[in-house]
């Protein structure tokens, strides 16, 4: 089938030739033939010269989303049987694959597509037209791929309930792709067991990404007092607990975060020592500093603050103050750990904002290690949407 094409404007497609896969809205000359948002177009340099075929949608600024670079490659089920064993591989190869993201859209050169696996379950995010269409033909591929290798998905589930939907041009959606089942899923991750909530729990219902960074931490909490701000249903606490701390608190603000980091805890056996307070935490941390209370790790796992370019002033002083707070609660000689996940607040941002936190407090930080998201979820080069998680841990000196 003949297909549409776009022909890039002259000095445009930086993204894509520096190994991107989008295309923007301004970097368009010209569209030849008819298309229908959705559809595979043939993109080409200003000179004519084929850089690969992609989807186009004309609702979205990122107008299209490139598939392969290859001319004559045809987007069938062959190729994308492809796509997903190659994920699949490298996963086996750099992680623990009991729980982890099987699919990480761009980063797997699988626009716009996420799947992750918690235990036997999947749950999968579509969030552009092109790569919508294929859902059911990426689900069954996937199931299939994973059957070869013994693993047997009892349950699909979709949670395509996010805003970057709209700007697709696509309603919001979520709900069972296949037969019902229980949505509470138990994992195991690092030694800590968790009831996973892939219907209401946030994002697809766990935080695979700071996978490593939670073992990370552990190292450092035997026989610590720790303090875990932002802990969503417990995941940092729980493996402070785990790891042998002496005492453990984790706050959070949602009420149903909390209800399921208590059952989390109780499934661990680590309720005498791990407990759980609804507080919003930039309310919190002042009253603990007011009444004394020094940790020897405080650990530092806020939301976002940030989702466009436009709020980053307003999250530079979020990270800032939520920083100065978490310092002045760590014993001197103790531990912090701290990290971003916006993809706006960069690495030299996001340093820079904790060096001023630690200015203002007269705090010496002594880095231990800098840290990313886990490799389930891989960086890749020149598509700086897939790089968005900055973890740093830093050993707190008072100045003396």
């Amino acid at each position: 089938m003949e297909h549409a094409a776009v022909n890039l404007k002259k000095g445009e497609g930086r993204f894509l030739k520096a190994g991107g896969l989008w295309i923007y809205d301004n970097e368009i000359a010209s569209v030849m033939g008819s298309a229908a948002d959705g559809d595979l177009v043939l993109v080409r340099d200003f000179d004519g010269y084929c850089l690969g075929r992609g989807f186009i949608n004309t609702h979205s600024k990122i107008r299209i989303r490139m598939m392969t670079r290859r001319k004559d490659q045809e987007i069938n089920e062959e190729f994308l049987r492809m796509r997903i064993q190659n994920a699949w591989e490298y996963r086996k190869r750099t992680v623990d694959t009991d729980s982890c993201r099987l699919i990480f859209g761009e980063a797997d050169f699988l626009p716009g597509f996420v799947a992750d696996k918690f235990s036997d379950v999947l749950v999968i995010q579509s969030l552009a037209l092109g790569i919508d269409r294929m859902k059911e033909t990426l689900i069954r591929l996937l199931k299939e791929v994973l059957a070869e290798d013994g693993i047997t998905i009892r349950g699909v589930y979709e949670r395509s309930d996010v805003k970057e939907r709209e700007k697709e041009g696509m309603e919001r959606y979520k709900g069972f792709s296949g037969e019902p089942f229980d949505t509470q899923v138990e994992i195991l991750e690092n030694g800590v067991r968790y009831l996973v909530d892939v219907k209401d729990g946030q994002k697809t219902g766990f935080f695979l990404d700071q996978k490593y960074n939670r073992l990370a931490v552990q190292r450092l909490c035997r026989d610590a007092k720790v303090l875990d701000c932002f802990t969503h249903t417990g995941s940092f606490a729980l493996n402070a607990g785990i790891a042998g701390a002496r005492e453990v608190l984790g706050v959070d603000a949602s009420e149903s975060g909390v209800a399921q980091a208590v059952k989390n805890a109780a499934l661990n056996r680590l309720e005498n020592r791990v407990r759980f307070q609804c507080a919003d935490v930039f309310d919190l941390l002042p009253e603990l500093e007011e009444k004394g209370e020094r940790f020897d790790v405080v650990i530092l796992d806020p939301p976002a603050f940030t989702k466009s370019r436009n709020s980053v002033k307003n999250a530079v002083k979020g990270y800032r103050e939520i920083n100065m707070r978490g310092m002045k609660l760590v014993k001197d000689g103790g531990f912090l750990a701290t990290c971003s996940c916006s993809r706006f607040m960069t690495y030299e941002l996001f340093t820079q904002t904790i060096q001023q936190a630690a200015k203002s407090v007269h705090k010496r930080l002594r880095q231990v290690e800098y840290r990313t998201q886990a490799p389930d979820h891989p960086i890749l080069w020149a598509a700086e949407e897939s790089y968005y998680l900055k973890f740093y841990i830093f050993q707190v000196c008072d100045e003396k």
